[in-house]
């Protein structure tokens, strides 16, 4: 593994305005390259609150967040809106597709806003749709529901399309937010055999969280946030 890790979480505190308490209060957090990481807890312990400062969305009062060694909150406001489309892929628990186009444009939404995922989509196939097309296919989805819009798909068809999404254009880190809470036993094994082996191709960190520990194993680590949060017993976490 690198001495740089990928994803760096130093000394972090975190509470929503208004909350007299920290939700979380995490000493350290590392991701490797490539590594994946599965995150889980109960319902309301932070999970979602914590990819999102993993992802720079949300930004601590106090303590250090930093990807490929650059701390979200020494960016601007446009500036960190760059650095996130440019290397973390996010697969949102509702997925978050625009409904009305199709899941190949909503595939190659990230390569419209970040010229280093579309040069990169360029080279490993080619041309923009080549790129979609390949991660559509690596997904599992038939070339029939390429040209579809989103809101005509199903719901696992829906996910697997945020999966391609996300994973386009080969960024660093993909953060998956309770991606197989709507899916049977069977679909959540086949969409988590397709994620891990996509992540694996693209050399992408994966962190992953989920309250089902059943497929914990399937990943290189475990952590459970309400062990390496020391406000875990606080209130105010909102998962």
């Amino acid at each position: 593994m690198a001495d740089q890790p990928l994803m760096e979480l130093t000394n972090l505190r975190f509470a929503w305005p208004g909350d007299a308490h920290d939700c979380l209060d995490i000493a350290a957090l590392r991701v490797q390259s490539g590594e994946t990481v599965f995150l889980h807890g109960p319902s309301g312990c932070g999970k979602s609150t914590l990819l999102s400062l993993l992802a720079g969305v949300l930004l601590p009062q106090a303590g250090r967040v930093a990807l490929l060694g650059t701390n979200w909150a020494e960016l601007r406001p446009a500036a960190r809106d760059r650095q996130r489309v440019d290397h973390v892929g996010y697969i949102f628990q509702q997925f978050n597709l625009l409904p009305y186009l199709t899941a190949l444009d909503n595939v190659l939404l990230p390569c419209r806003f970040s010229a280093r995922r579309r040069d990169a989509a360029r080279r490993q196939a080619g041309s923009l749709h080549a790129a979609a097309e390949h991660w559509l296919a690596g997904m599992g989805l038939d070339a029939s529901v390429w040209q579809r819009p989103a809101h005509t798909l199903s719901v696992g068809q829906q996910q697997r399309v945020a999966a391609a999404r996300a994973l386009v254009g080969g960024p660093a880190l993909i953060i998956a937010d309770e991606p197989t809470s709507s899916l049977d036993e069977d679909r959540r094994d086949a969409f988590l055999d397709l994620l891990l082996s996509a992540c694996s191709t693209a050399s992408s960190a994966l962190v992953l969280v989920s309250h089902d520990r059943r497929i914990a194993g399937r990943f290189d680590r475990q952590l459970s946030l309400p062990e390496i949060n020391r406000a875990a017993q606080g209130a105010g976490a909102l998962a």
